[in-house]
């Protein structure tokens, strides 16, 4: 098949990098350039890129949801540590020491197991916020007290 002649221009720094990879293969540069507009004009490239753009795209969403996740499971664990801390702490005197420290042991175990259970029911201190918040009128107590076990 007879081919066809195209006269170009190109730019100094392209034209040596042709001819480095054409002398680097042991190939003529026209083959080189013919087979790099083909490339470039191929759509299987575009399709390929097109792939590659979604699969990263796809990659960034999954990160960004387990940091979203890593965040509610964040503000969860304080604003159950802070309701903990709230409702259960009463002031101590200074002779109770070694009893105070053996019960604030106690009162962390009981903590992690109502953030365990907690965050495997679905169950937010923020879904209760939002809930007692859209009834003006309510005066009802905030449920699943996490001293309550």
């Amino acid at each position: 098949m007879k081919k066809v002649q195209l006269s170009i221009y190109l730019d100094r720094g392209i034209f040596g990098s042709l001819e480095a990879l054409a002398k680097r293969h042991g190939k003529p540069k026209s083959l080189v350039a013919e087979a790099a507009i083909s490339s470039f004009l191929s759509p299987d490239d575009s399709d390929r890129r097109e792939a590659a753009i979604a699969k990263r795209l796809d990659r960034i969403v999954r990160v960004l949801e387990r940091l979203e996740r890593n965040d509610g499971i964040t503000l969860e664990t304080i604003a159950l540590f802070v309701r903990f801390w709230l409702t259960s702490t009463p002031a101590l005197p200074e002779q109770s020491s070694p009893a105070a420290r053996a019960k604030g042991g106690e009162r962390y175990d009981r903590f992690v197991e109502a953030l365990g259970r907690r965050l495997s029911s679905g169950s937010t201190v923020l879904k209760e916020v939002s809930m007692e918040s859209s009834d003006p009128g309510s005066t009802t107590p905030v449920t699943g007290d996490p001293g309550s076990h």
